[in-house]
């Protein structure tokens, strides 16, 4: 056996001992590991959620499972805007109410939620799955923005309002699409930043102030 040889066993023997040790471990601390490793959950809100279910009734933790394996299993990007769908293409875009010349780019799913929920803007999106961050190896070829593209060259849009967020992947993002299209037929917008209604300017920060100054209106 050769040294490569010999190091490839090496590491399947460590990933096999790596997943025995795992599957030797307690159910109940397995769980807690899995509940912990999702956003927003540390591992006292693991804990609580371990033992909610396993004080809940079969029925209600079997239906939770068959929730998250029919996620997995039965939804699809839609065709059109790339938010996950059941159908080829999901209801907003087959919406004929809606003005198909507005198309609104947002980084994740949540974003177009965040939108809808708002109830004022009734143009169509395009989610992106993610933003460029060169640090994490997410480029260009990670993101949808092939298929941005694509649907802007269709002629039927008119303007693309950019709503990734005002971080600085979110900001780079925007400007690396808006120079994709710039070429194109296309009005190309940014989110207004600023001043939150309501506020008070002594308690806003420097770059508030800037990008309100920078985004002020015709009174």
């Amino acid at each position: 056996m050769t040294m490569g040889q010999r190091h490839m066993a090496g590491d399947r023997s460590w990933s096999s001992d790596r997943r025995g040790q795992e599957e030797s471990k307690p159910l109940l601390e397995r769980l807690q590991e899995m509940l912990g490793a999702l956003p927003g959950i540390g591992p006292k809100s693991a804990e609580r959620i371990a033992h909610h279910l396993l004080a809940a009734s079969r029925e209600e933790v079997f239906e939770l499972a068959d929730a998250l394996r029919a996620v997995k299993e039965k939804l699809k990007r839609c065709s059109r805007c790339c938010v996950p769908t059941e159908a080829e293409t999901c209801f907003t875009c087959l919406d004929t109410r809606r003005d198909s010349g507005l198309l609104c780019v947002v980084e994740q799913p949540r974003d177009q939620a965040a939108f809808e929920r708002m109830g004022a803007y009734r143009g169509l999106y395009h989610i992106l799955h993610g933003r460029l961050s060169p640090l994490e190896g997410v480029g260009p070829d990670k993101l949808t923005i092939d298929q941005l593209i694509t649907r802007v060259r269709g002629g039927e849009v008119r303007e693309v309002i950019l709503a990734t967020n005002p971080t600085l992947e979110g900001d780079g993002t925007s400007l690396y699409i808006a120079g994709l299209l710039g070429h194109m037929n296309v009005r190309i917008t940014r989110l207004a930043r600023g001043i939150p209604a309501g506020s008070v300017l002594e308690f806003a920060n420097s770059q508030m102030l800037a990008d309100a100054m920078d985004g002020r209106n015709t009174f």
